[in-house]
């Protein structure tokens, strides 16, 4: 039996979403374009949901007045990708992003929390991401209780994405925020697990 499956174009995706259809067809209240696929987007846990309001805390001053925090908004990254990280760090613009969502070239870092979607936060999101462009890319890992943050990003010969450099930061390490090296962020504040 073949199989066949429909991709879907980013202006496609907004036309389902004006007409109301992603929820009612994915049962989802939440949904995300990814190489042309519809994925929905899981329910979060405890543990995302507190790393999430950490973040929101700790993100929020360090970045007040120098870039903008968007947190669960789409990103543009054509031709056929739309996905809405947990957080992304953008640079500031005068309308505000009004007029388009955030393209590769206006993102300092994007940002994604992942327990239970790791291996596909991981795997698939981070070779999108590289394969955008976007100089950054920071999972925190709730299984490991670690914060990867992955930078460098390249294409292979088969023109997928990915990072040359990967770091490992502890629950009891901080980091710089990438652009905005006079700042850092000390995970034990952020990890659910580490306090």
């Amino acid at each position: 039996m073949l199989v066949q499956t429909k991709r879907f174009t980013i202006a496609e995706y907004h036309r389902l979403s004006d007409l109301g259809r992603l929820q009612s067809e994915f049962d989802s209240p939440r949904t995300e374009l990814i190489k042309g696929e519809i994925v929905s987007i899981s329910a979060k846990g405890t543990k995302h949901t507190v790393c999430c309001s950490n973040l929101i805390a700790e993100l929020s001053a360090l970045v007040r007045g120098r870039a903008i925090l968007r947190c669960q908004d789409p990103i543009f990254l054509p031709p056929d990708s739309e996905p809405e990280p947990d957080f992304t760090i953008v640079r500031d613009r005068e309308d505000n992003y009004l007029t388009g969502h955030p393209i590769a070239d206006d993102i300092l870092l994007v940002i994604e929390i992942a327990d239970s979607s790791l291996n596909y936060d991981r795997d698939v999101k981070g070779a999108l991401y590289a394969e955008a462009g976007i100089e950054n890319y920071w999972l925190f890992n709730l299984v490991d209780n670690r914060l990867e943050a992955y930078s460098e990003p390249y294409r292979d010969a088969q023109g997928k994405g990915n990072y040359a450099q990967r770091k490992y930061v502890l629950a009891h390490q901080a980091i710089a925020l990438p652009t905005l090296t006079d700042t850092s962020i000390e995970l034990s504040k952020i990890l659910p697990d580490a306090k």
